[in-house]
């Protein structure tokens, strides 16, 4: 028998033992209805901007800083602080065994956003976004295999979950899903650097939160 740290799992492992297979060339409009922004959204984007690049200037963020600065702001501004949605932190996830691999896998997620309207079952509710944080230093992509660990769980009550990497900086949305086969497919690449990918960044955010698999665009 094989335990495992979802901390310490790649890619590889993730797409070998639980059977994940990439897409690529995501596109936004195929999942969800992208709304125009207020001006007031506009405003206070700038202003997590403003403060982000203002920490970003005098140094390496950590992975703390970048959450707190940047990820929170964000997820707070697209409306993840109100009902029906509940951010659960640091959460041990349910214990996974792969039989056939003879494979145990354990983690803490670090942030999931859930819908308490919506339940997958009498005992669980709707996994909306799964969000994986890292340091500034890191790219986008050091924790696509945690985050596909912690949505794997997820999948087992509902068909598909958004996953976002994100450093503080650059924010790399995954949609995770299954049907034939468990699949996760990458989105573009949106950034807080860039005023115009800062803005679809918002738009998409605020998608996400009212998305619910079972509905299409």
């Amino acid at each position: 028998m094989v335990t495992l740290r979802a901390r310490e799992i790649t890619l590889e492992e993730v797409e070998t033992i639980l059977g994940f297979i990439p897409r690529y060339d995501g596109n936004f409009n195929d999942f969800l209805n992208l709304e125009p922004l207020t001006d007031l959204d506009r405003q206070d984007l700038q202003q997590i901007r403003a403060e982000f690049l203002g920490y970003l200037r005098r140094g390496q963020l950590s992975e703390g800083q970048a959450r707190l600065i940047s990820i929170n702001p964000m997820l707070r501004l697209a409306g993840y602080h109100r009902a029906p949605i509940e951010l659960r932190v640091e959460e041990d996830i349910q214990h996974i065994y792969i039989e056939d691999k003879d494979t145990h896998i354990r983690g803490r997620f670090d942030l999931v956003a859930v819908n308490r309207m919506v339940k997958t079952s009498p005992t669980t509710l709707l996994w909306v976004l799964i969000v994986e944080s890292k340091n500034v230093a890191a790219s986008e992509f050091a924790g696509v295999a945690q985050m596909l660990t912690y949505a794997y769980s997820s999948l087992a009550q509902q068909s598909a979950v958004w996953g976002l990497v994100s450093n503080g900086a650059t924010y790399q949305l995954f949609h995770v899903a299954k049907a034939e086969a468990l699949t996760y497919q990458y989105m573009p690449t949106l950034s807080l650097i860039e005023s115009d990918r800062a803005l679809q960044l918002l738009q998409v955010l605020k998608a996400i939160r009212n998305w619910n698999p079972e509905a299409t665009p």
